[in-house]
């Protein structure tokens, strides 16, 4: 960290490791998505500096981005906005200590390789990706996971009812097919993100202070998601 310059040096992807996707990124393959939206490239569609794959959270601007021999490196500089301030703060108090990546595969760049030895039979062999954003996340496997609290019943419905709301309009969103890649991505990434906390809420139960003091077991997850996008879809 550069505390002048508001400045990171991050590793934004590992080589040759196995993450919770079962992919496995090659050395190589973010080379192409350098060269053409890397902070030197010419184009005015740079690879974003995004926070928990949010395009509507940009926090700063990469300043270098590069392949070395352990993975994806990347020198970010934090901008002057409330939410560029807020997760320089964070940085600063460690809060932000994970970055995850948000890229589209492509076809014939990508095999699966059989190995009994893994969960799924295998993995897959990835060679080359469009990378479109680099984001500071809070749990680099599970992204797109936040903490949800809701103060009573009421509270919750009407946070669901918010983002059901939100779900239909990406999804409406995405129906019109009139986006160039690059907005087809954000609207799938919104729809992740959306998705998940819907599914939160409905899980969250309201927050009581006076019984907050043990962890209760986990529950079991009842929630009907099919239920709700059937109906979701029913509306567009």
């Amino acid at each position: 960290m550069d505390n002048d310059k508001r400045e990171v040096a991050v590793y934004l992807s590992k080589f040759d490791v196995l993450d919770s996707d079962n992919d496995i990124i090659r050395r190589g393959a973010f080379t192409k998505s350098i060269l053409e939206r890397g902070p030197q490239a010419n184009s005015n569609r740079k690879i974003a500096f995004l926070r928990h794959h949010d395009w509507e959270q940009q926090i700063g601007k990469w300043l270098k981005i590069e392949e070395d021999e352990k993975g994806l490196f990347a020198v970010g500089q934090l901008g002057n906005s409330t939410q560029g301030t807020d997760a320089w703060e964070d940085y600063k108090s460690e809060i932000i200590r994970e970055h995850s990546i948000g890229f589209q595969y492509i076809q014939d760049k990508i095999r699966f390789v059989e190995d009994p030895n893994i969960m799924g039979g295998g993995f897959y062999e990835i060679n080359e990706v469009k990378l479109y954003e680099g984001s500071a996340v809070t749990f680099g496997s599970n992204e797109f996971t936040n903490v949800v609290a809701v103060k009573s019943l009421e509270d919750k419905a009407d946070q669901m009812s918010k983002v059901k709301t939100g779900i239909e309009k990406t999804i409406k969103a995405l129906t019109t097919g009139n986006y160039s890649d690059e907005r087809g991505y954000q609207l799938e990434m919104r729809l992740k993100y959306l998705n998940n906390q819907l599914i939160l809420l409905a899980e969250a139960e309201p927050f009581d202070k006076e019984h907050s003091v043990k962890a209760s077991e986990p529950k079991e997850n009842g929630f009907d998601w099919g239920a709700v996008m059937n109906d979701l879809y029913a509306k567009i």
